[in-house]
């Protein structure tokens, strides 16, 4: 077996014992082991006939691992694998992801109406067979076929997050390609954008057809859909179709800014060429011979080594990526291009959870690892009691954790450590640890983990709400969504908005790139009326403090700069920032 298909079984397995309710770590094992088996650039079937060299050498790989590797390539099969899939009804678990079905529902579905593929579920839903099943009904229905679109739709479309994996193992093998000069991902990757549908990779190299063989060779390339003199296209194990270019050194910037797009911002971009008689394309900047029509005319070759060639010629600066969607960029290139924010303008981490609730390390485990990054202040933020399967805090176990927070601020000089807490507003409205607990708190974060169904009204009065609570610094993830599985509930930003401007709160841009949330457009929003965002990793253990980058570059496609995150303020201010009355 390859790697791809060994990384497919345990994906599979992992999956199955998920379903099951299995321990959660040793879930997260065979995915963690899949991921990495699938980043891997040498096959396992020779790491593991080489005596000198062992499975568990590799990062990920434990002994339980390695031995069910070894049975793979023995046996092309795993009899741990074959006994979950006689314990589970085939097509249940891919049922069972669907939002508004869950396991429970997916054997129900699967029992009574054979219903085995998610064409199937579309089928029994929209011919109204679902609703007459116990315990489901016609708000159900309407739940799983919201759900089916989405999962199609995340079926098409890779997060920025998981794509950036595969690139970045891409990125570094094609480095071994013969005569590389130069090398980038264009598209909506180097963009930024939430989801990736494919991928463009433009290469400057001495002999193009070696950079394509190289591709070929790729252990993730599965399929070579078509190849050319300059373009070669592949479909990776992972869904996601590479198109590599072969471009000549002159006209690589002008590649590279064609192919980032977006097509939006080209079409600006050309409407501008052709007021200066000049013509732009993926060759480069070319100026035309007077009353010469663009299509027709080749021009004068004026640039297009580099991007910032591409641009000057225009008499624009050269936009960061991010920006070029056609919002905003082209007005603000009328002055000067403000300076969006980096990951090194961060100075604190202002929502994560520890042991108290359903956090994997402790308050001085995470103290250790936000000092290894060099931040300044964090806050630890349990759940509150509402979050009951994330064994949420009461009252008196968060005053609890508060006086070891004060105890570990004793302890330690160079990192301020906040006492916060993730409360919950109720589905009834109100929050859900009354004034005076929430008073003797540091950093209060209001969100809204239950009643996502609720009417748009419901929703954005329970927002407007917790707001308006003289307690309470920012409301977190605050549409709910989840990329490529949940959709943002049914909420009025607007109004959101305009009462956090009103009543001078904050909102979280969640850096957890399954959530990136808000999204770019409620970014932008939100900086033009002055509301203070804060970038948080919502990390569950030392390790998840590394998602900052992710909502670092969302927040780079809504256009902020360090003057527009409150967390990029050092902590003198800061600490002048949420103590002021609310």
């Amino acid at each position: 077996m390859n790697n791809r298909e060994i990384a497919a079984v345990f994906e599979q397995v992992a999956d199955l014992l998920e379903f099951q309710g299995a321990n959660p770590f040793r879930v997260r094992a065979y995915r963690n082991g899949a991921k990495k088996i699938s980043e891997l650039n040498e096959s396992l079937t020779t790491i593991a006939a080489d005596p000198k060299r062992k499975l568990t050498d590799i990062a990920g790989i434990g002994k339980d691992l390695a031995d069910r590797i070894c049975t793979l390539i023995d046996t092309g099969s795993l009899p741990m694998l074959e006994e979950l899939q006689r314990e589970i009804p085939s097509g249940v678990v891919q049922l069972s992801r669907i939002p508004g079905v869950g396991p429970k529902k997916a054997v129900v579905l699967q029992r009574e109406l054979g219903i085995n593929s998610l064409l199937e579920l579309r089928a029994a839903c929209e011919e109204q067979r679902v609703r007459s099943l116990k315990g489901f009904g016609a708000k159900t229905e309407d739940a799983i076929l919201k759900g089916l679109a989405i999962a199609e739709e995340a079926g098409a479309r890779m997060r920025w997050a998981d794509a950036d994996v595969v690139v970045q193992n891409l990125l570094e093998y094609m480095r071994g390609a013969a005569g590389v000069r130069q090398m980038e991902m264009a598209g909506s990757y180097r963009r930024g954008r939430e989801t990736i549908g494919d991928l463009d990779l433009l290469i400057d190299a001495a002999d193009g057809a070696s950079a394509m063989e190289r591709l070929a060779d790729h252990l993730q390339v599965e399929q070579v859909v078509g190849r050319g003199d300059t373009k070669m296209t592949v479909r990776l194990a992972s869904g996601l179709q590479v198109d590599l270019r072969v471009v000549p050194t002159e006209s690589f910037g002008a590649a590279l800014q064609y192919f980032t797009g977006s097509k939006e911002h080209n079409v600006v971009v050309r409407g501008l060429a052709k007021q200066r008689g000049l013509k732009v394309n993926e060759w480069g900047v070319f100026r035309l011979p007077a009353g010469a029509a663009d299509s027709d005319a080749k021009g004068e070759y004026i640039a297009g080594r580099t991007e910032d060639e591409v641009y000057a010629a225009l008499g624009l600066p050269c936009f960061p990526p991010e920006m070029r969607e056609a919002r905003q960029e082209f007005v603000l290139a009328a002055g000067e291009l403000p300076k969006l924010i980096e990951l090194s303008d961060i100075r604190g981490d202002l929502h994560m959870h520890t042991t108290a609730s359903d956090g994997q390390q402790s308050i001085d485990d995470m103290v250790v690892a936000a000092r290894a990054r060099g931040l300044e202040y964090i806050a630890i933020t349990d759940h509150s009691k509402r979050v009951s399967m994330a064994h949420g805090l009461d009252a008196d176990r968060l005053r609890r954790q508060w006086r070891e927070v004060d105890q570990v601020n004793r302890q330690v000089e160079d990192i301020e450590v906040l006492k916060g807490v993730e409360c919950d507003i109720l589905e009834k409205g109100g929050m859900d640890l009354p004034d005076d607990v929430l008073a003797e708190g540091d950093w209060i974060i209001a969100s809204l983990h239950y009643g996502q169904s609720q009417s748009r009204q419901q929703i954005t009065e329970r927002l407007l709400e917790a707001i308006e609570n003289p307690y309470v610094h920012m409301i977190a993830h605050p549409t709910g969504r989840l990329i490529n599985r949940r959709e943002a509930y049914d909420v009025d930003m607007d109004q959101v908005l305009a009462a956090a401007a009103r009543h001078g709160k904050m909102l979280e841009l969640n850096a957890n790139p399954a959530r990136l949330d808000l999204h770019d457009v409620h970014c932008a929003a939100a900086k033009a009326l002055g509301i203070p965002i804060v970038i948080n990793t919502d990390a569950h253990s030392a390790s998840g403090m590394d998602v900052m980058r992710y909502g670092i570059l969302q927040a780079r496609r809504g256009g902020l700069t360090a003057a527009d995150v409150a967390n990029t303020q050092p902590w003198p201010e800061f600490s002048k920032l949420i103590a002021a009355p609310r």
